[in-house]
């Protein structure tokens, strides 16, 4: 990039427009000085203001016909941030003219959400030469914030005038949610990520099922397999077994009307905070998880082949992240998309994080668990009394779901744990009304003896 403020009158004259607040005052003091030596017919007070008046004349004459070539990049460390942590922005300025640059003021542009527009001062900077500075960015809100373009200002010696140059290069900051650490418990209904319980993706019902390959330089002799070798002519080896991986649905509730209030303490931003933390967790396990919507959105998308499940762990959590980094309100009023997509076929683990329920949305949800092999749902309560949760709570307990209620103030981790004890609260609790049934009608089967 040259920033070069031009040439000729054109650049002469958007020069003038640069002229700062001192320039434009040693003008106008020339001006008054020149008319008060008219007056007064004092010639040496004519000479001072024609002195004041020129000198902001030169510099903008000087720095009009300044030319010389500069180069900006912009780093990001890290480029993806979590909430209210903060991320470093490196900004280097190369001089790849032959001449030396003046004074230099760089400034980026950032949203100001991220805080407030960053400065420096440049000192001269030799032919060949760089200048490296950086800055923090810190917001508590997530989403996608663009930095740039880099502006440059440049100035002559005595501040008289300024000229602004930008170049052209942008980058973008993503702020996802924040991770809570969530504890190793184990949900109702959920199975290990890898385990012998689960299907496994070969045959395994006898010798015949094997599926070989090719022997590779390294492998087991004892994994030899006799009869493929002699059918194929070659040394075959068996295949090592592939555990199937368990999978886990991550539903969140996006609707506008299930939410109350805004900013990063809403019960909105609460939920995307849950969802992002407990399918982060399920991908440490070892699960294949996927972000479900009200609307039907599946993150990863559908791709025919795994339905929408992440394979590598690490790339999942990315996708995730990204997406819950700009996920906002949807218009609808209900959550049928979500239930045809699950629909669909045994999605194993489902966590739903949802907003205020009627008995409509909250029969849709309990439909949902029919298919799954275990059904966590943590329902936002936004009001101080709890009594607009009772009957959705009922409901979806009835249906087989582990559901608790979300009041403000309350940590995922706790509701994480209290998940894992409500099963066998909820079982002792149904072993205790078949066991008082079972002695009422011992006592009557006693009474009718009598």
């Amino acid at each position: 990039m040259e920033p070069s403020p031009g040439a000729g009158d054109e650049g002469f004259r958007r020069a003038l427009g640069g002229l700062t607040t001192r320039g434009r005052s040693f003008i106008a003091a020339g001006l008054a000085a020149g008319a008060c030596a008219y007056v007064l017919g004092q010639q040496d007070l004519l000479r001072v203001g024609l002195l004041l008046a020129a000198l902001p004349l030169v510099c903008v004459a000087v720095l009009c016909r300044t030319r010389y070539r500069v180069a900006g990049n912009r780093r990001l460390s890290p480029s993806r941030v979590p909430a209210m942590a903060e991320a470093r922005v490196h900004v280097r300025v190369d001089n790849v003219s032959r001449l030396s640059t003046g004074l230099l003021m760089l400034q980026d542009r950032v949203p100001y959400v991220l805080g407030p527009r960053p400065r420096f001062m440049l000192d001269r900077v030799e032919p060949g030469g760089h200048r490296e500075v950086s800055y923090r960015v810190r917001s508590d809100l997530r989403g996608r914030y663009p930095l740039g373009p880099l502006q440059l200002r440049l100035t002559d010696p005595f501040g008289m005038c300024e000229l602004t140059r930008s170049f052209a290069a942008r980058d973008t900051l993503t702020v996802v949610p924040r991770i809570e650490t969530l504890p190793p418990v184990r949900l109702a209904g959920e199975a290990s990520g890898y385990g012998d319980s689960r299907q496994r993706a070969l045959a395994l019902a006898g010798e015949d099922d094997v599926i070989p390959r090719g022997y590779r330089h390294g492998d087991d002799l004892r994994r030899v397999h006799w009869r493929s070798t002699a059918r194929y002519g070659e040394l075959m080896v068996r295949r090592e077994e592939q555990p199937h991986r368990a999978r886990c649905t991550v539903l969140l509730d996006t609707r506008r009307i299930a939410y109350h209030g805004a900013g990063p303490d809403s019960a909105f931003e609460w939920a995307v905070t849950g969802a992002a933390s407990a399918a982060v967790h399920m991908l440490e396990r070892g699960y294949a998880a996927r972000l479900l919507t009200d609307n039907g959105t599946l993150v990863p998308g559908q791709d025919g082949t795994t339905g929408g499940f992440g394979g590598d762990s690490s790339e999942a959590s990315g996708l995730l992240l990204e997406a819950l980094a700009v996920v906002d309100h949807s218009d609808g009023g209900t959550l049928t998309p979500a239930h045809d997509v699950l629909r669909g076929g045994n999605e194993g683990l489902l966590v739903a994080f949802l907003g205020e329920l009627d008995d409509e949305q909250a029969a849709i949800v309990g439909r949902m668990r029919q298919r799954t092999g275990g059904a966590v749902a943590f329902l936002l309560d936004g009001r101080e009394d709890g009594a607009a949760v009772q009957r959705p709570l009922r409901m979806l307990r009835e249906a087989g779901w582990t559901a608790l209620p979300v009041r403000p103030g309350d940590l995922l981790a706790d509701l994480w744990r209290q998940a894992d004890r409500q099963p066998d609260q909820q079982s002792a609790r149904a072993r205790a009304r078949q066991s008082g049934a079972h002695e009422a009608m011992t006592r009557e089967g006693t009474g009718a003896g009598l």
